[in-house]
């Protein structure tokens, strides 16, 4: 029973690893493994690189070798199978020892007619062996499609994920040295202020000390002059010869301490509540001027104001009215949307400000573009020129994405939101103003006027009648 499988397995060995057929221009790669050449320069094409379906090793010069013996193993195969009396006897059913002429796709295995009569195979599906060989085959080919097309899907994933690894190195890279030049500076600025104080208070030492020295000295000058005095009157004293002491007394015309004035003592003192104030809070107040960006105090543009809003007279903050003014209906003005624009608009440079929120339930913050639509009910999002995150009643807070909000998730609600942004690098941050700690950011790259937007939202049944404050830079 061998000999008569052998010839199956003999040809067996000339199947194309790609296409499951007898070899056709049989050629080999330089890792020694073989397929038919339109086989193996489509597998390239479709994937677009040189390299070996089954081992995978590349080869950038797509040398392709003739395999000849292979050529004459393959045509004596395909001979074989034409006449297969030249090369042995066709396969045969081990159990009835006939020739396997069926396919039974029941039990997915070759019969010969007798298996197909047995109760083994009663009702079961059978089709000839080279209609199933063309089926299978049809199969195979299109498994091999769609895996060759899903190995293409996650090649470019991969290198996708790739580049995004590269991406976020030069990116981390970018932050540390923009975080390291931020401190670098403050560092310069507190350094530079505390040398500043350091030099004025060895001056001031210096000239105190200078003061101390000079009337020490005549102090000192003063005290010697008196101790030769002392002495001498001290010797006159002891003097026992009458007409000597007389003599003596005669030339000393000078009373004892006759010129000798008084020297005060040198009062001044350094200044203990210059040097040992509160020195943090001084330097901070004097930093606040080179710091960059300063929070900013932001006005408001009542000609940009919804007709409900009502702005205080400084036109730093905002809340929703009782009553509809009748205001100019212009291009400018909100009609719908209970919202004001900043007076002043950014094309360049970093900025940042913060809004006083309080427990308000309804409100939204964040930027806008000059072009953008004021007028009718928009769709708040950076497609239409709307960079803004949200406190809504029954949504929390969101930043307005699309196709769908962003919900953002917060562990301590905010009393105060900063709104940072750079418009050279297309950024837009929300931070907790409490803390600094970061709500949501949009990038974008900018090309015309960018306005600060503010909603202090509808009052919610007088829950929500806080008005929107813009903070008072402290310190400035």
């Amino acid at each position: 029973m061998a000999s008569t499988q052998q010839p199956e397995g003999w040809t067996e060995e000339v199947n194309c690893p790609v296409c499951l057929d007898i070899f056709t221009d049989p050629v080999s790669l330089e890792c020694g493994h073989n397929f038919c050449r339109s086989c193996i320069t489509g597998c390239w094409e479709q994937e677009q690189k040189n390299s070996c379906p089954e081992c995978r090793q590349e080869f950038p010069d797509g040398n392709l070798k003739v395999n000849w013996v292979l050529v004459r193993l393959a045509e004596r195969a395909r001979k074989w199978t034409l006449n297969p009396g030249e090369e042995g006897s066709k396969p045969h059913c081990q159990e009835h020892e006939e020739e396997l002429k069926l396919f039974c796709e029941t039990d997915k295995k070759l019969i010969c007619l007798i298996c197909r009569d047995s109760r083994e195979h009663k009702s079961h599906n059978f089709i000839p062996i080279k209609e199933a060989v063309d089926i299978y085959k049809d199969q195979l080919k299109s498994t091999f499609k769609s895996l060759s097309e899903k190995k293409s899907m996650f090649l470019e994933s991969e290198l996708k994920q790739i580049r995004k690894f590269s991406e976020v190195r030069e990116q981390s890279s970018s932050l540390q040295t923009h975080i390291a030049s931020e401190f670098t500076q403050m560092h310069q600025i507190l350094t530079e202020k505390e040398q500043c104080l350091l030099r004025e208070l060895r001056r001031d030492e210096e000239r105190i000390l200078d003061t101390m020295e000079k009337n020490l000295q005549k102090i000192q000058e003063n005290l010697y002059s008196i101790e030769g005095e002392l002495s001498k009157l001290q010797q006159q004293m002891e003097q026992q010869d009458r007409v000597k002491f007389m003599k003596e007394v005669a030339c000393h015309k000078r009373s004892p301490g006759q010129d000798y004035r008084q020297l005060s003592l040198a009062e001044d003192k350094l200044s203990v509540g210059r040097f040992k104030g509160p020195v943090q809070y001084t330097a901070w107040r004097e930093m606040i001027g080179a710091i960059n960006p300063v929070p900013a105090t932001v006005t408001l543009d009542p000609c940009t104001a919804n007709p409900w809003l009502i702005l205080s007279e400084d036109q730093t903050s905002v809340r929703d009215g009782e009553l509809w003014r009748p205001l100019p209906a212009t291009s400018e003005r909100f009609d719908t949307w209970p919202c004001v624009l900043g007076s002043e608009g950014f094309i360049s440079g970093r900025h940042y400000w913060e809004v006083e929120v309080g427990a308000k339930t309804w409100w939204g913050l964040g930027v806008a573009r000059e072009s953008a639509e004021r007028r009718g009910r928009m769709d708040a999002t950076p497609e239409t020129g709307y960079w803004t995150v949200w406190l809504a009643p029954e949504r929390g807070y969101v930043a307005r994405t699309s196709p769908v909000d962003t919900r953002l998730t917060l562990s301590v609600k905010p009393r105060k939101v900063g709104v940072f942004l750079d418009y050279e690098s297309g950024q837009v941050s929300f931070y907790n103003a409490d803390n600094m700690s970061h709500l949501h950011t949009y990038t974008h790259t900018f090309t015309e006027v960018i306005f600060p937007i503010f909603s202090p939202g509808l009052t919610d049944g007088g829950q929500n009648s806080a008005p929107l404050t813009v903070c008072e830079v402290k310190g400035h």
